[in-house]
């Protein structure tokens, strides 16, 4: 077991890994889907055991945390690969959960890459 618990963000995230983990275990997921609960697998493992694992190349997002009103970590999906899309997610909201807010491409550099980035709730309903 990780040192964080994990917890999907509200409605996006949590109805997103529902919908692949659902696939899964009927076997009934497309090559994309396949990749993708793979590769979100491992960065969740690597996540609830150490934030800052190196391949995951953790680090807060000053345009986003600004936007949300606490601090927004972003990680790689796939390590070294950028394009393979990020992980956002906060500390919180209990003293030892992650709770993973969003799931993206890598937005453009520029300063507006950024305001185009939709994050799920940390509560439910």
């Amino acid at each position: 077991m990780g040192l964080f618990t994990l917890r999907m963000g509200f409605p996006e995230m949590s109805d997103l890994w529902k919908l692949l983990a659902g696939k899964a275990e009927r076997g009934m997921l497309s090559t994309d889907e396949a990749a993708l609960y793979r590769k979100l697998a491992k960065a969740l493992r690597l996540l609830s055991a150490n934030p800052r694992h190196p391949s995951l190349a953790s680090h807060s997002i000053d345009a986003l945390s600004r936007r949300y009103s606490r601090k927004v970590w972003e990680s790689f999906l796939e390590n070294r690969k950028p394009a393979a899309g990020w992980l956002f997610w906060v500390y919180g909201p209990a003293k030892g959960e992650i709770t993973v807010i969003g799931l993206e491409p890598h937005p453009d550099d520029n300063r507006s890459g950024y305001s185009k980035v939709r994050l799920s709730s940390t509560q439910d309903g």
